[in-house]
């Protein structure tokens, strides 16, 4: 399975959006709509068109609480929908699968047809999350707030929102919270039923299990290589833990 990545350049993500229009114009409304406003892509499929017309925020529940999250919808993009939608069915969903019924693609076809896009046009790294990672990258790169991306998507930390993004942490962010708040919940979760020292102990077996085995002659290549990118990971994390204050 490939990796899904963000489009990280305006002429390959304008190329892409050329594309979903020669394929179908409802695709690229799904596609802009997802990169403009981080949406996931079952629940573009699930709107009709009353529940983006001239709408600059769109509302979606998550989760099993229901939690509420507001997603911005960008002015150039509100014009882009309201145009598409102009003289439709307020009731008919925005995704048409087919003009004859009103019922929306599916998750499976949408996915399809992004993939073919990205085929055609050399592009491997696409899947249902590239819209979000795209915006996500997009944001995080102009405004270098991921603690806003991390509440938008529901994540239960920055690091998780980093990864999302294929970005490498500003270890900085990650290991000063954002209020004394944060910090006591952090006291808390790491006492509760020994949490903090049974991580920590899981990381030291893990480690020395790689080291007692080091010198195994079954290991090949690719073992030195995964244990070398480790250790340039965790040399980087102790490095950022020890001088952030």
């Amino acid at each position: 399975m490939n990796w899904v990545a963000p489009i990280k350049d305006d002429a390959t993500l304008a190329l892409f959006g050329q594309t979903l229009k020669e394929i179908d114009y409802k695709y690229y409304i799904m596609f802009e709509l997802g990169v403009g406003t981080g949406l996931q892509l079952q629940d573009i499929l699930s709107f009709k068109n009353k529940d983006v017309t001239n709408k600059k925020e769109i509302v979606v529940k998550i989760g099993t609480k229901n939690i509420e999250n507001i997603f911005v919808v960008p002015e150039e993009l509100q014009k882009i929908i309201n145009d598409f939608t102009k003289g439709k069915n307020p009731n008919d969903y925005l995704i048409l699968g087919h003009n004859t019924t009103n019922k929306p693609v599916s998750r499976e076809q949408a996915y399809r047809v992004l993939r073919a896009a990205g085929h055609k046009i050399g592009l491997n790294s696409i899947g249902a999350q590239t819209m979000r990672k795209t915006f996500a990258w997009k944001y995080y790169k102009e405004t270098g707030d991921i603690y806003y991306l991390q509440n938008l998507f529901n994540h239960a930390s920055p690091s998780i929102t980093y990864r999302f993004i294929g970005e490498k942490p500003n270890m900085e962010v990650v290991l000063k919270k954002m209020t004394p708040q944060e910090n006591e919940r952090s006291r808390y979760l790491l006492y509760l039923n020994g949490s903090g020292k049974k991580r920590l102990n899981h990381i030291i077996d893990a480690l020395t299990d790689i080291r007692d085995n080091f010198d195994s002659p079954t290991n090949n290549d690719a073992f030195y290589g995964r244990v070398d990118c480790l250790l340039e990971e965790l040399d980087s994390l102790m490095k950022n833990y020890k001088e952030t204050k």
